[in-house]
């Protein structure tokens, strides 16, 4: 299956992304998941409308909203599953008008010692 296209010119859109951000979660299903926080890291990939042009940052979508989202989110209650929580972080970045899809990516860091990841990524699009 062929990836979305996040930067296309002849349809007025650019990519903009967040590179792993690395946050303290309290998330997982076991018991001993729920007793201390982990480390994840979040990668976002957003298709956004072109402002204009204009070096103005009310014409663009804000990466400070978007990790200020983020963090809030993350930081708030325990999430049992690292889906679960790529949908809502998907949900914060499409709440801005001008982003027509985000592709999230959720990696939990520590889990496996011989693995230096495990997580999921979503694609989704703004109806």
């Amino acid at each position: 299956m062929e990836a979305s296209r996040l930067a296309d010119a002849s349809r007025a859109l650019r990519h903009m992304f967040i590179r792993d951000l690395i946050l303290s979660a309290s998330i997982g299903v076991y018991a001993h998941e729920h007793a201390a926080r982990q480390r994840i890291r979040i990668n976002l990939d957003l298709a956004v409308e072109e402002g204009g042009g204009r070096d103005d940052l009310s014409h663009v979508v804000d990466y400070e909203t978007i990790i200020r989202g983020v963090r809030a989110e993350v930081a708030g209650r325990h999430v049992r599953l690292v889906e679960t929580l790529a949908e809502r972080l998907a949900a914060i970045c499409l709440a801005d008008p001008r982003v027509t899809l985000a592709r999230v990516r959720v990696e939990k860091l520590d889990i496996f010692p011989d693995a230096v990841s495990a997580g999921v990524e979503i694609e989704r699009r703004r109806l």
